[in-house]
């Protein structure tokens, strides 16, 4: 397997910022199939939704990022060296364009781009630095958070900002991404926070961090999207490996989420994302894939009681509500070319199963997700 891995994660100086891979032209990505968000845009592409991208920055004179996509103002950066941000700001919310079939998940949401961190650090910054820019994303009242750069260690202003984040409806998602046994990253395994685990194409965990704490999977290996550096034009790095940007596809989807549901409080829109997730093996919690595997088109269509209960909390033990996804809608016509490629070529449809063996059929039927039934 060939592995690609932002210029930022290599040997190479500090001085050397990450450039383009090229103009990405190849099959739909498998990651962006398994979510699907062209099916889901007929609903919702994220608008009125800002998501802020917490991490090395974003580059915004990428092409695939719409003119005054990217917010700017205080705390924001629009540049990044290391490259990590404007790869996963690009998963959760790069335009459709014609000489490319990567798309973002949510094409219609804002993001605001805050550094707290640079190339130097490749575990994470300081956790003190964190919690100021997940300050400034509740200041600039950002729906939903992605700390895209964990920090490796704790600290009481962390956890105090998350708290902050919560209380005021913010969605906050973290991505569990050491690569060390016993390891835990930060917020990631802070109470509150949605902590996400990674597949690869196989459907097997491409982390190894893992607790009670992880909340679902999704796509974090041999993936593309945006790549800093690129100078105003459509570029893109690929193929990458990296368990962080699973948390940037979970981000798209809560953008859409909120889009689609804006009674939803954060909390609510956390536990929908966990309650349509397809299941593990076991049909309860996975240390490494959490409550299974993402199912977008769940998430954002089901119809769930607001107030219903998170898996695994006593009132939903014995029996959850019923995940029923609504019926697919009829794509506008602009969407189907974006689409086009990504609804093709699927000639099976699957019920939702085990977390790995979903993924793994999956792949399959060419990553199309199916309905979840509990």
């Amino acid at each position: 397997m060939v592995v690609g891995l932002p210029v930022a994660a290599s040997a190479a100086p500090e001085a050397q910022c990450a450039n383009p891979s090229g103009t990405y032209t190849g099959a739909v990505p498998w990651g962006q199939r398994l979510v699907d968000p062209a099916r889901l845009w007929p609903l919702t592409r994220g608008a009125g939704q800002l998501v802020a991208v917490i991490g090395t920055g974003v580059d915004g004179l990428n092409g695939q990022f719409a003119p005054g996509q990217l917010e700017g103002g205080a705390g924001t950066e629009s540049s990044d060296c290391d490259g990590r941000g404007t790869i996963a700001a690009g998963i959760v919310a790069a335009q459709p364009d014609p000489s490319t079939t990567f798309a973002g998940v949510a094409p219609g949401a804002r993001l605001l781009p805050i550094r707290y961190t640079d190339s130097s650090s490749r575990d994470g910054g300081d956790p003190g630095a964190l919690a100021g820019a997940i300050d400034t994303a509740v200041d600039r009242r950002a729906g939903v958070i992605l700390v895209a750069v964990p920090a490796a260690f704790d600290s009481p202003a962390l956890s105090g900002a998350v708290a902050r984040a919560r209380a005021e409806g913010s969605v906050v998602v973290s991505a569990a991404s050491a690569t060390q046994q016993g390891t835990r990253t930060y917020p990631t395994a802070t109470t509150g926070v949605l902590a996400v685990g990674s597949v690869n194409p196989a459907g097997e965990p491409v982390q190894t961090e893992a607790g009670d704490y992880v909340g679902v999977a999704a796509p974090g290996a041999e993936l593309v999207s945006t790549s800093a550096g690129a100078g105003g034009a459509v570029a893109h790095r690929f193929p990458v490996t990296d368990p962080g940007l699973a948390a940037a596809y979970v981000a798209g989807v809560a953008a859409l989420v909120r889009a689609y549901h804006p009674e939803l409080t954060g909390d609510q829109v956390l536990t929908r994302l966990t309650l349509t997730a397809h299941r593990p093996a076991s049909g309860g919690h996975d240390p490494r894939l959490g409550w299974g595997v993402l199912d977008a088109y769940a998430a954002v269509s089901s119809t769930l009681p607001a107030d219903a209960a998170p898996p695994g909390s006593v009132v939903s033990l014995g029996k959850g509500p019923a995940v029923v996804p609504a019926a697919a809608p009829v794509p506008a016509s602009s969407d189907i070319a974006a689409g086009t490629i990504a609804l093709a070529g699927v000639a099976l449809a699957a019920a939702a199963g085990v977390a790995v063996a979903a993924v793994r059929r999956a792949r399959k039927r060419g990553w199309r997700p199916s309905r979840f039934t509990p």
